[in-house]
């Protein structure tokens, strides 16, 4: 199993054929809680472009396990498309990508993270609460959406 010492993050390109794979994989996932495609957010390799974005990965030699991404929103980062590889979780994967999803929305002068999910992911909502994130006003694609969550941190 992987331990989060050897867990490390690097900047991708959110078109790279393994990042697709892991996007593949999140997809499938959130389809098998929600139904549909999982999320039909319209989202773009060039949304994570800097400097409005970035997307990062987790990897553990040369195996991705885990990502995220954040796109300009106003004054805000949009955390998009975060994922752990179901082997790797438990680990602190996911802390260790939002920690530097942070630090990365930070240095190009964002005020906060803010993100939707839904109510059929507790753990992820479990991290966000973990991690400071508090509830906000639903802003984004599913707004008004029976279900939805919106959480922000100020960085």
């Amino acid at each position: 199993m992987v331990g989060v010492e050897e867990i490390k993050i690097r900047a991708a390109r959110f078109d790279e054929p393994a990042v697709q794979q892991l996007i593949t994989e999140a997809m499938a996932e959130l389809s098998r809680r929600y139904g549909g495609s999982g999320d039909d957010t319209p989202v773009a390799a060039s949304d994570f472009a800097p400097p409005q974005g970035a997307f990062l990965v987790a990897y553990a030699g040369d195996e991705l396990v885990g990502c995220a991404g954040w796109r300009a929103h106003g004054p805000d980062a949009e955390l998009k498309r975060m994922f752990t590889r179901p082997a790797a979780r438990g680990r602190g994967v996911a802390r260790k990508v939002l920690a530097a999803i942070e630090e990365s929305a930070r240095d190009r002068g964002c005020k906060r993270v803010i993100l939707e999910t839904g109510d059929k992911q507790p753990e992820a909502i479990a991290l966000y609460l973990k991690c400071g994130y508090e509830r906000i006003e639903d802003f984004g694609y599913y707004k008004g959406e029976e279900g939805v969550l919106s959480y922000a941190r100020v960085l």
